[in-house]
């Protein structure tokens, strides 16, 4: 749960639930908050499942599991899934490696499951796996200011770069660790680590102290995120095999085994995906699970849809058969069927949709988590 309730509380928050855990939806007006990050610069407490991972074998033993190379050097990190045999997504994560440990930022409802299996296959390695999401506050830092909010408020370093790679500093009387994100949002960001009982005077710090930054919740993380094309872990990336998803950034095709490796490079090796993740625009609101049709057909499903405050109309991601891209593209809705004044049909509404090459808005860095086929 949110390690700042009483300072939440102060700015109005409402509250909801991922994974098992409390989060901020939003603060009352999650649009006007979208809009300060887009123009400025925004601070979200992050929801993360934190695993720690020491032992002398720890890196080579994340590496053999992982899809992406493991970093060796003490203040860099990788973006990465765990697949399973069959190559498709349990989770994805973060790895830093932090000097003795290696911590993977994970989602909370992922963390218990891999802590079990991790430590049931450690064998005579020199490993020990265990779960630390209540030592640490993670705060999310994003928008074309995002750098110069740092630079205002972290002492002992500067702004770290490239993406992934972290610097250790203060912000008031607390150390923190600060990273160079990926930009989910797709404006420049970066994530603040400290210990748990520091948190809220980080929090106070991020708001309150250099410049002023917005707060915001999970509500305006996701319009941010599905803008930026930036696929989501419930939403997209459970289940599905990494290629699906486009997700380049997160796989190293030439490190060698890793669990569902002989999937992800037979699916390569084909050439295209059988299906892909594109961005739509809509003629009228449509929801998550909503059918996609190309010339009359179902080719797919859509993943996320939204009113757009930056777009100004309804978008979604949505899954598509790769066959279909060029098709004529309409949703079978039954959002727009329930908006309907005339009431309830018998079958869905048929909205038009075009697809939109991602990202939908350009902001001052691009996700590089975004589909790249």
């Amino acid at each position: 749960m949110t390690l700042l309730g009483a300072h939440h509380d102060d700015l109005g928050a409402t509250y909801g639930e991922r994974g098992g855990r409390r989060l901020v939806a939003h603060y009352g007006r999650p649009a006007v908050a979208h809009r300060a990050v887009r123009n400025g610069v925004g601070v979200t407490e992050q929801g993360y499942g934190i695993v720690a991972v020491t032992g002398a074998d720890r890196v080579d033993y994340v590496d053999n599991i992982v899809t992406n190379r493991v970093p060796a050097s003490d203040g860099e990190g990788c973006y990465t899934f765990v697949l399973d045999p069959q190559g498709h997504i349990e989770t994805d994560c973060y790895i830093y490696n932090a000097a003795e440990q290696l911590l993977l930022f994970t989602p909370p409802s992922q963390v218990e499951d891999l802590v079990v299996d991790w430590s049931a296959k450690t064998f005579v390695q020199d490993v020990a796996i265990d779960d630390v999401s209540a030592d640490f506050g993670v705060f999310g830092v994003h928008g074309p200011s995002a750098t110069e909010k740092i630079a205002s408020v972290l002492n002992h370093a500067g702004a770290p770069e490239p993406e992934l790679h972290f610097d250790r500093g203060s912000m008031g009387d607390a150390g923190v660790t600060v990273v160079a994100g990926d930009n989910p949002t797709g404006e420049d960001g970066y994530t603040v680590i400290c210990g748990a009982d520091d948190a809220p005077g980080v929090f106070d710090t991020l708001l309150n102290h250099g410049l002023n930054a917005a707060p915001f919740g999970e509500a305006t993380w996701n319009t941010l995120t599905v803008e930026a094309g930036t696929p989501r872990f419930a939403s997209e990336l459970q289940g599905a095999i990494p290629n699906t998803v486009g997700a380049r950034h997160a796989v190293d095709f030439e490190k060698g085994c890793f669990i569902g490796q002989e999937i992800v490079s037979k699916v390569e090796n084909r050439g295209r995906p059988s299906k892909q993740l594109v961005g739509l625009r809509l003629d009228a609101p449509c929801g998550a699970g909503d059918e996609l049709r190309a010339d009359g057909d179902a080719v797919g499903e859509l993943t996320q849809a939204i009113e757009s405050p930056s777009v100004g109309e309804p978008i979604a991601l949505a899954f598509c058969a790769s066959d279909a891209l060029d098709g004529s593209l309409t949703v079978g809705s039954t959002a727009a069927e329930a908006a309907d004044a005339d009431g309830a049909a018998d079958e869905p509404t048929v909205v038009d949709a075009d697809r939109i090459e991602l990202p939908f808005v350009d902001g001052s860095a691009t996700s590089l988590r975004r589909p790249q086929y």
